[in-house]
């Protein structure tokens, strides 16, 4: 008896291997990189202030030599909250990885355990004389549901679910360019607007002086009340752009606190006392536009996106054809009856098993299953051209960051130049003022002259910066500094172990976007 049950199991088992062996179509496309149109070379590319040297710029913020800006990149990369935010989506995606490798195995498990009392009378139906009318029935057994992946329909889930973990990657290194580039730029304001604080006050030392001979020559007659009167109106006009500078300052260096994930009283001690903007160097580097493809993360990601999508075309077509499943329960069941003082709930003869294979296939469907299809193929389709479109759009961010930074840079020239002949006016409209050689309108007219370009000046160094800075954002740099780093911090995944099992699936040290393909196909078998 015990030989002929394991017989019959070794028949399951291999009839299981075959079929196993068998399932090895998968249905839907294989996913290619798409195509997209790269300019050759940047249009600016002659310009002697660019250079088309390879250059990963991955810590692009040293080149302003500013030791409070490195420190505020350095800060805001360990504690920014968005940026925490982004590492967590990488292990909910490598967890959605995990429920899409466990598909290949039995879908379907069960373990069941009874022990039930029986007391029956003599006239219900089915009692044979002399046999007990009371006893415990045992049972142990285990029911299992596997649906062979006969069409590559699993195969094709963990395929869409490994490249929605490596797109999660990229969104985290996306997160990374754009929170480097946003700290920059807060800081790059928060200095624009020290220094136009600074010479708002400049400029009202320089006005209280001209009051000052306004209301002198008016006392000694040499002068009517008007000049006076003109001087204080200039005084007051200059000082009422002093609060307004004051709260910019204040505003933008909370900002800084919300992206170095402090508040903003902690903030002064970082940045500390106002300082100058920062200088650019006299050339940048920015490779060739082909170089996007390859370091832009959000490109990556539109490409990623499109992999995984391409896949779920597979995984459509492949409810068109029957499924296949193999089904089974192995376990053992005893009674425990008045004239057995233990069960035999353990011997061999206790043991049954059932199992055997079946199918299912949805043939009358009304046409629901091929518009499935079409629907993620127009979704695939749709994220192809969105791939496109991803890539043109990074050449004419780059493009327009080069060029308002070349032409920036030549009007801060021209500015300079102007605020210099200002100066030299304000100072002989007031000697000649002094000397009654001129009337103070224009000392008046020279002193707003001043002032205005003075402002001017400084703002478009200000956003000169701000076009460097982007033109760095829009060449994909600076998330390369987390390379070789945790994507969590220590503290978060000792908090997340305590409160559950996450096994090695909390160990984001090594980049999957960097692993080989025996390293991905390791990632892509069942964890535990």
């Amino acid at each position: 008896m015990r030989y002929d049950k394991m017989m019959d199991m070794k028949r399951v088992v291999s009839i299981l291997s075959v079929a196993l062996l068998s399932a090895c179509t998968t249905l839907g496309p294989d996913f290619k990189q798409p195509e997209a149109e790269v300019s050759p070379v940047w249009n600016e590319a002659e310009d002697e202030q660019i250079s088309t040297e390879t250059a990963e710029n991955k810590t692009w913020w040293l080149v302003f030599e500013d030791p409070v800006l490195n420190e505020l990149v350095s800060i805001a990369y360990q504690q920014n909250l968005s940026l925490q935010i982004a590492g967590l989506r990488i292990l909910e995606a490598r967890a959605q990885l995990g429920i899409a490798v466990g598909n290949q195995y039995p879908q379907q498990q069960q373990g069941r355990g009874e022990a039930i009392y029986l007391d029956r009378t003599k006239n219900q139906g089915l009692v044979l004389p002399r046999s007990d009318t009371t006893f415990w029935n045992y049972s142990l057994d285990f029911d299992a549901a596997w649906e062979l992946d006969f069409w590559g329909k699993f195969r094709r889930g963990v395929e869409s679910a490994d490249a929605g973990f490596l797109a999660s990657v990229a969104d985290y290194d996306d997160a990374l360019v754009t929170l480097t580039a946003e700290v920059a730029r807060a800081y790059a304001t928060m200095r624009t607007f020290e220094e136009r604080l600074k010479i708002s006050l400049e400029n009202v030392a320089i006005q209280e002086r001209s009051v000052e001979i306004a209301e002198a020559r008016f006392r000694f007659g040499a002068t009517t009340e008007l000049d006076t009167q003109q001087a204080q109106t200039l005084l007051f006009s200059t000082l009422a752009t002093v609060p307004d500078l004051q709260a910019s300052i204040r505003q933008t260096r909370n900002a800084i606190a919300v992206l170095l994930g402090i508040t903003p009283d902690q903030v002064d001690a970082v940045i500390g006392a106002a300082s100058d903007i920062p200088m650019v160097p006299d050339e940048v580097t920015v490779g060739i536009p082909a170089e996007l493809l390859r370091r832009r993360p959000d490109i990556r990601r539109a490409e990623l996106d499109a992999a995984s999508q391409s896949a779920l075309i597979g995984v459509s077509q492949s409810n068109l054809y029957p499924s296949f499943v193999l089904v089974g329960t192995i376990g053992v069941a005893a009674s425990n009856s008045a004239q057995a003082n233990s069960s035999n709930l353990f011997e061999s003869d206790s043991v049954f098993f059932q199992g055997g294979p079946a199918f299912n296939w949805n043939l009358f469907n009304y046409g629901r299953i091929k518009n499935e299809v079409r629907v993620q193929d127009a979704r695939f389709q749709q994220l192809l051209v969105n791939y496109q479109d991803t890539v043109l759009r990074a050449l004419q961010e780059a493009e327009d960051a080069m060029t308002g930074f070349i032409q920036t840079r030549e009007q801060v020239g021209h500015l300079k130049n102007g605020v210099a002949a200002a100066q030299r006016a304000v100072d002989i409209a007031l000697l000649q003022y002094q000397e009654g050689a001129a009337d103070y309108t224009r000392v008046l007219n020279t002193q707003e002259s001043l002032f205005r370009e003075q402002e001017r000046e400084v703002t478009a160094r200000g956003i000169l910066v701000g076009n460097l800075i982007q033109l760095y954002k829009a060449l994909g740099g600076g998330w390369q500094i987390r390379m070789g780093n945790e994507f969590i911090a220590t503290p978060t995944k000792e908090q997340m172990n305590e409160r559950t099992d996450w096994g090695n699936l909390l160990d984001t040290q090594r980049d999957p976007a960097q692993d080989t393909d025996e390293e991905r196909a390791k990632r892509q078998k069942i964890a535990w």
